[in-house]
């Protein structure tokens, strides 16, 4: 959702003035992908930590030693200028539209999670 883009680009900065890993999905498919499989399915968060690599961020602090796709200029503008929120985790909505609710607590993130998708 492209007016998500300042707000989940807070949560990262957010996370990274916290000092907590960034435990972004993308990066750990981006370490698994191939051409034949380029996002397998990986159901919990043991399975996503369980992934030994430099790019993973649920096992390693800070950013990815590069980048996992080429941006476009709307993504690099919110990176460049975040939206101000407290937000420290995010989760799609479960109604397919590709949008996200965003929290401020760990349990208010387990909360929406079980909300958006039954967990």
């Amino acid at each position: 959702m492209p007016e998500e883009r300042p707000i989940i680009a807070s949560v990262f900065y957010n996370r990274l003035r916290e000092n907590m890993p960034l435990q972004a999905d993308p990066t750990v498919q981006y370490a698994l992908g191939s051409p034949e499989n380029w996002w397998p399915s990986l159901d919990t968060v043991s399975d996503l930590a369980a992934v030994d690599s430099p790019y993973n961020t649920y096992r390693n602090a800070g950013l990815p030693p590069g980048p996992i796709c080429n941006p476009g200029l709307a993504a690099i503008e919110a990176a460049l200028s975040p939206a101000q929120t407290d937000y420290l985790y995010f989760v799609t909505r479960g109604d397919g539209s590709g949008a996200h609710v965003f929290a401020r607590t760990y349990e208010e993130h387990v909360r929406n999670i079980r909300e958006q998708h039954g967990g």
